[in-house]
Formats: C-alpha cells, sequence, structure tokens
C-alpha cells in the first residue's frame, strides 16, 4: 500500500524529450502524482519532484537529455530527480551516475512510477530499477492532452523490427498492446471531457494485435463508433502494415481522417535492404497510388533518413529522384546517427558530416515545395476547422481534416469548436493559409 501522505502538497516539474508518445506517457505520470496530492510547479517556483522522461533516438538526444538533466537539478535544488524513458532504459547506470539523480526508472516500471518513489528522500547515489528488455511485458495506458486542443492515445508499445539503424526494441522491448475494448473506454473518457480530436500513438501502430489477438483494422473500426470524438488521425504507420482495408476504410470514415504519415526512410531499395526494412520501394510508391486514388486530397506525411551507412551518392540521388516522384505533402528529414549496438556499424561506407547536412538540406528544400505546392492548390477552397486555443491578441489557428495548417482572427469562442471557412492565401511567414468564417 502507497502512502500517498508523503505527496501530500509536493509540487512537481515535468520534461519530455523526444516522441508524442512520451508526451503521452509523461501526462500519465503526472496524473498519478496529481491523483497522489502532488501539484504542478508554477513558472518560477521551485519543485519538490523532477520528472525526466528521455529519448535515445540519436546521440544528440542523449546530449540533451544529459543537458535537461543537468539544467533541472540546478534549478530544482534539494528536488528529487526521477529519469525515465529510452536513454534511461540503454543505459541506466549512466544515468544514474548523473550529480543529482535520484532513481532511474525502465519501460516496465514507468507506468508504475508511485511503486518506487518511497519516501523521496535524496540519494548519495541514483538508484536504477530496469528489466532486461526480453523480459519487457507491461503495457501501460497512456492518454494525453497537451496545450492543444488534441489529444494523444498511446494504443501500442514497443517494436519485433529490429531495423538495422535502430535502437528502438533495445529500448521499449517487444510489440505489446492494450485491449480494443480498453482503448475504446479511454477515447469515450476523452469526449467526456469535451476532447474532439485523439492521435493514435505507438512505436509501431500497424503492428497491433501482438498481445490480445486483435487487428489494427478492429481497433480503428471500433474507434470510429464512439459518439463525442470528431476526428482521430494515425500518427505513423510502417507501409507494409498499411493494408488498402486500413485505407479504404479511412476513405469511407465518418471520423478517420485523411491525414497519413508513413516512414520511408529511404526511397533507395539498395538503402532498404541494408536498413532491414520490410519493403521496397515499388510496395511504398503503390501503397501512395492508393491512398490519393481514394483520397485526392489526403496529406501525407513521410519519415526519411539521409547518411546513413552504405547510402553512397548514387544512392541517394536514385533515393532522391523516387521521393520527387511521389505524390505526397511533406517530408521529415533526419540525419543518420550511429547507435552503439545496432547492425549498421558493421556495414563500411560512411557519409562525412557535411555531406550528410548537403543531402538533408536537398531534401528539406524538396519537402518546402510540395507542402507549399499542397496547399497552394486549397486555396479558394471551404473547409472545417478544429481551432486551437492561443494567447490574446494573437492569431488563432487550427487543421482542416486533412491537415493544412489555418490562421484565422483572434476569437475566443472559437477555441475547440469546428469552424466552417474558406481558405485564403498564405499568411505572412507561409505558414499556414489565411481562413474567413463563412
Amino acid at each position: 500500500m502507497i502512502d500517498t501522505t508523503v505527496f501530500q502538497d509536493k509540487v512537481a516539474v515535468y520534461y519530455t524529450l523526444g516522441c508524442k508518445l512520451n508526451f503521452a506517457e509523461t501526462s500519465s505520470i503526472g496524473k498519478k502524482l496529481k491523483e497522489a496530492g502532488v501539484r504542478t510547479a508554477r513558472k518560477g517556483e521551485k519543485a519538490d519532484i523532477c520528472i525526466v522522461n528521455t529519448c535515445s533516438v540519436t546521440d544528440v538526444a542523449d546530449k540533451k537529455c544529459r543537458q535537461a538533466i543537468h539544467k533541472l537539478v540546478k534549478q530544482h535544488p534539494g528536488a528529487f530527480v526521477v529519469v525515465t524513458g529510452c536513454y534511461a532504459q540503454l543505459k541506466p547506470e549512466q544515468v544514474a551516475g548523473i550529480e543529482g539523480v535520484d532513481l532511474v526508472l525502465g519501460a516496465e516500471q514507468k507506468g508504475n512510477i508511485m511503486d518506487y518513489l518511497g519516501c523521496l528522500e535524496k540519494k548519495e547515489h541514483g538508484e536504477a530499477v530496469t528489466t532486461a528488455v526480453k523480459d519487457i511485458r507491461t503495457f501501460s495506458f497512456s492518454c494525453s492532452r497537451g496545450d492543444r486542443t488534441r489529444y494523444f492515445l498511446k494504443v501500442q508499445d514497443g517494436c519485433d523490427y529490429f531495423c538495422s539503424y535502430c535502437t528502438i526494441p533495445f529500448a521499449r522491448g517487444r510489440s505489446r498492446n492494450g485491449r480494443v475494448e480498453d482503448l475504446v473506454a479511454q477515447a469515450r473518457q476523452v469526449a467526456e471531457e469535451g476532447g474532439k480530436e485523439i492521435v493514435l500513438t505507438g512505436v509501431n501502430i500497424g503492428d497491433f494485435g501482438k498481445s490480445t489477438g486483435e487487428t489494427f483494422l478492429e481497433l480503428v473500426k471500433a474507434l470510429d463508433e464512439v459518439d463525442g470524438i470528431e476526428r482521430y488521425r494515425i500518427s505513423s504507420i510502417e507501409p507494409n502494415l498499411l493494408t488498402d482495408e486500413i485505407i479504404g476504410f479511412v476513405s469511407r470514415s465518418k471520423r478517420f481522417m485523411p491525414h497519413f504519415h508513413i516512414p520511408l526512410q529511404s526511397g533507395c531499395d539498395d538503402v532498404l535492404k541494408l536498413m532491414r526494412r520490410r519493403y521496397d520501394t515499388a510496395l511504398f510508391a503503390s501503397k501512395v497510388h492508393t491512398i490519393k486514388e481514394l483520397m485526392p486530397d489526403a496529406f501525407i506525411g513521410v519519415d526519411v533518413i539521409v547518411g546513413t551507412r552504405g547510402e553512397t551518392p548514387e544512392y541517394f540521388e536514385c533515393a532522391s529522384r523516387f521521393i520527387e516522384g511521389l505524390d505526397v505533402t511533406q517530408l521529415h528529414v533526419f540525419s543518420y546517427s550511429e547507435r552503439p549496438g545496432t547492425q549498421a556499424l558493421k556495414i563500411d561506407y560512411v557519409v562525412a558530416p557535411e555531406e550528410k547536412h548537403r543531402r538533408s538540406q536537398c531534401l528539406l528544400a524538396l519537402s518546402e515545395r510540395k507542402l507549399h505546392d499542397f496547399y497552394a492548390r486549397h486555396i479558394g477552397q471551404e473547409a472545417e476547422v478544429l481551432m486551437e486555443k492561443s494567447k490574446a491578441g494573437l492569431p488563432m489557428h487550427g487543421f482542416t481534416r486533412n491537415y493544412i495548417r489555418v490562421e484565422l482572427e483572434h476569437d475566443d469562442a472559437l477555441d475547440n469548436h469546428l469552424v466552417r471557412v474558406r481558405l485564403g492565401d498564405f499568411n505572412e511567414d507561409g505558414s499556414a493559409l489565411k481562413g474567413v468564417v463563412l
């Protein structure tokens, strides 16, 4: 039995690095602490507890995690410091050795954080509590609402793919998920709270069902029936798991938006083989074609990694040509980062940092052109926009069904409301289309 009197009148600060899944999990941790009597620190207030949820997707991410920990320790002297997340799972002893850290929790422990906080007594050396990655089995439910209107619902965790460049399976364990009925119950709770949009998050959400014998399509169909939720978005789904049935259902759906995020990683088949990806460019192109055939105005975001080991100049040019010919909307470009223990380190050809930067800039420029052209095609059209809260006096923003960012004059009454607008020209910085309420 946890003695919650320890937590009464305590103040906590939360710091999250990395993906939307991390933000959802931090939100759940915060909710558990709040239920025990802990409130979130106000701006400038000294905290009794610091929670850091880390990322380890690149060596830069590791560095940012260490910097965040040092900063919080300095800003909140004497606070009980807890570090969790992927960096904590991969390098627990290293993190525990950082000055000021009291507790390091692995992937299996973070969902039950209250069991490990004890009396919040500072320690001379941090304690690390982790589970070997092969033994991680727990699925911790998480649903968060950020500063905006949308909620992030965690439906799946872990990954069984072991791509050659990636440490995520070592940080989060094998693929596992919640039951459809439990996730539907969480969506209903969001609706009761007034939430109108939910983003489905996970590590490899198309692999949903490994631990329950269900399928991602079954989940999508069940969520589509939840009254009160106006919009769902699928955060990211592997191309080989994005079935024609899923695409077809989204095209007919009442609530799932014509918005897809599909990791490509490379537009060259030879590099995809080096990466140990489970598809080729022909399959990827066919998925894009199917989406556009059924939903011509669909937004398609694509992840791409540049400068991976083995990506020769010829391979990069091949990839660039393929991506340029794809009818996609936006690229999320990442420079390859070497991770200890990954199979990619066995590949001899290494791309120089300055060449990685050049390739990244090439694809970012291509992305800007594609996104601008996509927005421009919609100027003059009518659209439904879910408006988001903004600071007084500043323009409000929201997104159309197909994820076009729209700017309106400030009106508090529009917050979290679906508004019918006519899409005008680009705003001053080109980040959105101006809208006129109809």
